[in-house]
Formats: structure tokens, C-alpha cells, sequence
């Protein structure tokens, strides 16, 4: 038999395992296992973001802390001012440093209070995110085996098939089936298409013309590639 009309053997057996390949993509077990996985996937790397945004926090309320610390310290040392000076201009300019201190404690705790409240928030999207991983976890285990049975109930019909493919594959040229399987992988189906006719004019299913030189190399069971949609062209008439 010639190479074409194996190919073609090849691509019938092979729609068989592609519709079984569908069915188990397009099942509910496997985009409840997909959606579980995709969502840990990036809850791995918003809890580690959160992480890092918390200790950065932590080290600026330690340090807004130090600071109010050192101010208060600084305050203590104004609180019987009036008792130690005797001048009245010195009790003034001391009182205004206080003023200064109170006002620069005043916008520090005000800064607190406002890191506090991020912190909080940050706190209760962290637990939230947390328990949402929680159940995606279980989500990722329960639809994981459902859709190993779902592959396992079709394990015999799958292992028929493929043996079928691999026998006629012996009867192709392997840079042939090289090509092939290349557009498989693309998501390219049907991979081999009939020459389009319409009047005088030749081409692809998908609508792209070609030219008189590009029909005769489809002589003897050639194929040729299409340029737009990238799948083989052979002609039937061969």
C-alpha cells in the first residue's frame, strides 16, 4: 500500500484516540482537578508574597515602635520643666522642643495605628487564602483519583488503539510520521486534508489557493504543508 493511504489508515485510528483523549479533557473530573491544581499553583506564590509583606511590616512596626519608644524617653526628661527653670525664655524654648517631641509622637502613633490596620487586613487575607488552599487540597486529591479511574476505564480501549497505530506506523516513512505527530502535538486535527477543488481553482480547506507548481508535487502520494493553517494536503485523486 502506498504511504499516503497509510497515513490516512493512521489518522482514522487516530481519531479514535483523540476522541477519547476529548472526552477525558472535557470531563468534569479533570477541570475540577485542573482548576485545584491552577489555584495552588498561584496560592504558593501569594502566600510567599504575603509572607515577605508581613515581615516587612513586622520590621516596620518594630521600628515605629522603637522610635515612639526613644520619644516618650525624650518626653520624660520635659515633665517637670517648670519646676527646673527659673527663666521664663528657657521654660518657653524647652516647652516648644516638647511641643515638637508631642507632635512628632502624635504622627508616629498615627503612622502606628495606620500599619496596624494593614496588618490586620493582610492577617485576614493571609487566613482566607489559607483555608481556600485548604479545600483546593482536597479538591486536587478527590478529583486527582476520580480522573485516574476516568483514565483507567478507558485504559483497555486506549492500549487497542495505540497498538493499532503502531502497526500501521511500521508501514510509514518515519519522517513522515515525524511531521505528523509534530502537528498532533500542535493541536492540528484532521492532520491530513484532501486537495480543495472549485473550479479552476486548487487549495486547502482552509481557503488558501495554491498554485499550479504546488498541485504537481502532490504527484505519486506527496503531501505539502499549508502555510496558513499548517496541516498536510495530499490529493485523492492520487
Amino acid at each position: 500500500m502506498s504511504k499516503l493511504h497509510e497515513l490516512l489508515k493512521y489518522q482514522e485510528a487516530d481519531k479514535e484516540l483523540r476522541k477519547i483523549e476529548q472526552e477525558i479533557a472535557a470531563s468534569e473530573e479533570r477541570k475540577k482537578f485542573v482548576q485545584a491544581k491552577k489555584f495552588m499553583e498561584a496560592a504558593r506564590e501569594k502566600l510567599e508574597a504575603q509572607d515577605r509583606r508581613a515581615i516587612d511590616l513586622k520590621n516596620r512596626r518594630d521600628e515605629l515602635g522603637a522610635r515612639m519608644e526613644e520619644l516618650n524617653k525624650a518626653l520624660g526628661e520635659y515633665s517637670d520643666l517648670d519646676e527646673m527653670m527659673d527663666d521664663d525664655g528657657a521654660v518657653s524654648f524647652y516647652k516648644k522642643n516638647a511641643q515638637a517631641l508631642s507632635e512628632k509622637l502624635r504622627a508616629l502613633k498615627n503612622d502606628l495605628n495606620k500599619l496596624i490596620a494593614e496588618i490586620s487586613g493582610i492577617t485576614e487575607e493571609y487566613k482566607k487564602l489559607k483555608s481556600q488552599t485548604i479545600a483546593m487540597q482536597k479538591q486536587y486529591k478527590e478529583y486527582n483519583e476520580k480522573l485516574n479511574e476516568l483514565k483507567q476505564s478507558h485504559a483497555g480501549a486506549l492500549k487497542e488503539i495505540k497498538g493499532k497505530l503502531d502497526g500501521i506506523a511500521k508501514n510509514i516513512p518515519s519522517e513522515l510520521l515525524e511531521k505528523y505527530d509534530a502537528k498532533r502535538r500542535e493541536r492540528v486535527f484532521p492532520v491530513l486534508v484532501p486537495l480543495t477543488q472549485a473550479g479552476t481553482q486548487i487549495g486547502c480547506i482552509c481557503g488558501v489557493e495554491f498554485s499550479l507548481a504546488q498541485k504537481e508535487k502532490l504527484s505519486g502520494g506527496n503531501v505539502i504543508e499549508c502555510e496558513h493553517c499548517r496541516r498536510l494536503v495530499y490529493n485523492p485523486a492520487e
